[in-house]
């Protein structure tokens, strides 16, 4: 059985058996907790406390990458900012069994926020504006750069090679997206780039005891700020702008933002929508993952995809001021920006 194999069949046994090679006594009581792009589980010890056991997809990270994210969530935690740090045992955060990789956390307590209030935004912002202040403080070593190569320009040659993408569709398709990469490009020649969560959306949330807490930095990457912004900002309305100023308020307590930054916003809406097809679509040897998106690689949903991408290309331009007014995407809803659902 190979790493990926083995990835796919983790048991009850080889999960308890990890644990216990720490030196943790679980009760045998488990629960596998959402998420696709690594397997996660809930475990019950014999001292009636809770841990998160976190095993990595194999392949997707080195053994220098995952310790990078938990240098750095050490480092926020330091800092006394709420984020859910992994625990060590003799001296290490990382361990292996079978040659896959797997962390231990406390549980963190906490529900998820449907609507932010203004005090909210304000603390996120604070909060954010904190977590990029230590992020610049250390240049990233070995963790991926956010630029137009990485999620355009890889994804897409992924998508043509594998030709996930019908004959009908791939010609439109990849002409928005390469038009999204040469906007980003020019908009963020000049943006500071500095370690970021990565993959900032509601879902990586808990509130608890009138605080947030930062959850699930295994897509951090060396980025512009804005890239944490946008995502907490599900809609495209008047509202969302609001939002996003009220949110601002907090940020720049800590950090000088400078308001044309923004303007990335809806380019790095695009180019989600291109790595999110193209992550789907590698990991479709995994059994979770038809199973999650049944309707991956139909006709259909290419058509919609060139379409959705065809219109935030319009929405991009109308939001540079290159286009008139256009009709403005219909408002997204938290599934739609899940990578680790």
């Amino acid at each position: 059985m190979n790493d990926k194999e083995f990835f796919f069949r983790l048991t009850p046994d080889l999960i308890i058996n990890a644990i216990e090679k720490l030196g943790l006594d679980p009760t045998g009581h488990w629960l596998q907790l959402n998420s696709l792009e690594n397997r996660v589980f809930s475990i019950a010890l014999y001292d009636a406390t809770h841990i998160v056991v976190k095993f990595y997809r194999p392949g997707r990270w080195t053994r220098e990458q995952i310790n990078e994210e938990h240098n750095f969530l050490f480092q926020l935690e330091e800092a006394e900012i709420p984020v859910c740090a992994p625990m060590s045992f003799n001296g290490s955060s990382l361990h292996s069994i079978e040659n896959i990789y797997y962390t231990v956390w406390k549980r963190t307590g906490g529900r998820a926020v449907d609507e932010f209030t203004d005090d909210h935004l304000k603390s996120l912002g604070r909060l954010l504006g904190r977590i990029h202040q230590i992020g610049e403080s250390e240049v990233s070593k070995s963790r991926v750069v956010f630029d137009s190569n990485t999620y355009v320009h890889k994804p897409l040659e992924f998508l043509e090679a594998g030709s996930f993408l019908p004959d009908n569709c791939l010609s439109e398709y990849k002409k928005s997206a390469l038009n999204i990469a040469d906007l980003y490009n020019e908009f963020a020649s000049d943006i500071p780039m500095h370690r970021i969560h990565g993959d900032c959306h509601p879902g990586n949330l808990l509130y608890d005891k009138d605080q947030f807490f930062f959850l699930d930095f295994d897509d951090f990457v060396t980025g512009p700020a804005v890239q944490d912004f946008w995502m907490l900002f599900q809609d495209m309305g008047e509202s969302s702008y609001r939002k996003r100023e009220v949110f601002l308020e907090g940020y720049t307590v800590f950090r000088d933002f400078k308001h044309e930054w923004i303007k990335l916003s809806e380019i790095l809406r695009g180019m989600r929508f291109i790595h999110y097809a193209a992550w789907i679509a590698k990991r479709w040897e995994d059994p979770a993952f038809p199973l999650a998106f049944p309707h991956f690689g139909s006709q259909g949903y290419w058509e919609q995809e060139t379409s959705d991408l065809r219109k935030q290309v319009l929405l991009i331009e109308e939001e540079l001021g290159f286009t008139e007014k256009v009709q403005k995407v219909e408002k997204l809803t938290n599934k739609d920006f899940f990578w680790d659902m």
